[in-house]
């Protein structure tokens, strides 16, 4: 074993949000590394695309990285709509006085831009580090690692797990909800494109989301797991038809599908986003979301950019200490928990066919259209979170 090695702060997991905080720590003066399990050089293999807020532009903006991301698609329009109802809502960025409401890029983009930053910053990156052991002491965090068959020490002040949630699963388990529902995604074009208009639309076996991007839309198509295998084998003629007949002619005949691919969904919350000493739990690692109305990214953003002002505004003596961890996890709380309601909420309301609630739904998206007060309300949440 290798003498270990000291840092102030210690980020696992190179993905957006542990680069995020790395990158908004650019100036922070401590000593930070980035543990991450990829070779060097190795490009994003995440064919999810992202749906960001508003309110992420202006975090990504004010650390440096929205005007190095190419392509992007604004959304300025959002249509809320469920299926064989009458009700619907439509939030306009022209009402909230805004430019956009969100964007749609991938997420390889976004990570590659994030990855590119750090290159140029004061952290340390390391590559290949798979991450062995975590423990917490009374003065610090220690971390065990292996690289190129070798095992590494690190020492850290504040060890942040941005991993995604598998590296303490097993210790300290999440409250998990499994909605026994998978997501399809793909890439689709259509015969009426309408530029700058997200679709979300709620169906008994899930909700449909087509987020606006270059010359089409980037589906989110979610239901049970058995019912998303069969449409994955579908051709691609089968595939479009049923599509059609499940969303609708708001966007006409829809003409070409790109690669599906697609994964689980569930809630995974973690108890305590400070498990241990000197260690505090970052973006996925803390909550995995239903990607229902996209907030689980844009919340994993702003736990890192507050972390990183939790840091910047703290004593550096109290680094790492259980007051400075508790001031960020209440400051986290109600984002958190709200974010966590909503897109639960939404996604129990809404996935079924119990003809009582689909009329109460229906009433509730005309009221939510009619009430220009309900409207700033839902869209300032969904782009800024419950503290924006």
């Amino acid at each position: 074993m290798n003498t270990p090695i000291q840092y102030d702060i210690a980020i696992i997991g190179g993905g957006p949000v542990g680069s995020a905080l790395a990158q908004a720590l650019k100036n922070s003066q401590l000593r930070v590394c980035v543990l991450e399990a990829r070779p060097a050089k190795t490009a994003s293999a995440d064919v999810r695309a992202l749906a960001l807020s508003y309110g992420s532009r202006l975090l990504l903006e004010r650390l440096g990285v929205w005007n190095t991301l190419q392509d992007v698609s604004a959304i300025s329009t959002i249509h809320i709509s469920q299926k064989q109802s009458f009700g619907r809502a439509v939030l306009r960025a022209t009402e909230m006085k805004i430019p956009e409401l969100g964007y749609v890029l991938p997420y390889s983009m976004l990570q590659d831009a994030l990855t590119g930053a750090l290159q140029t910053g004061p952290a340390d990156t390391i590559y290949n580090a798979s991450v062995t052991n975590l423990t917490g002491d009374a003065d610090h965090a220690v971390i065990g690692y292996q690289q190129d068959g070798v095992e590494y020490t690190l020492q850290t002040r504040l060890a942040v797990v941005a991993d995604g949630g598998k590296l303490l699963a097993e210790r300290y388990p999440p409250e998990v909800h499994d909605y026994e529902q998978s997501a399809l995604i793909a890439h689709v074009t259509c015969a009426a494109v309408r530029a700058g208009t997200a679709f979300e639309r709620f169906t008994p076996q899930g909700p449909v989301a087509l987020l606006p991007y270059k010359d089409g839309y980037e589906i989110v198509w979610t239901g049970p797991h058995q019912r998303v295998q069969e449409m994955l084998a579908w051709d691609n003629a089968q595939f479009l038809n049923e599509l059609h007949q499940h969303f609708g002619d708001r966007v006409g005949a829809f003409l070409t599908v790109g690669t599906r691919s697609c994964f689980p969904l569930g809630l995974k919350r973690a108890p305590k986003q400070s498990p241990m000493p000197h260690t505090v739990l970052l973006g996925n690692a803390a909550q995995t979301m239903h990607p229902v109305a996209g907030q689980g990214f844009n919340l994993g953003l702003r736990d890192a950019w507050d972390l990183a002002q939790a840091i910047l505004d703290g004593q550096p003596k109290m680094l790492g200490t259980e007051a400075m961890l508790a001031g960020y996890c209440s400051r986290r709380q109600v984002d958190r928990e709200a974010g966590i309601r909503f897109t639960d909420s939404l996604v129990r309301l809404f996935s079924n066919d119990l003809p009582v609630l689909s009329a109460a739904r229906a009433a509730s998206l005309s009221v939510l259209d009619c009430v220009p007060f309900a409207k700033r309300f839902v869209a300032k949440r969904m782009m800024f979170g419950a503290n924006g």
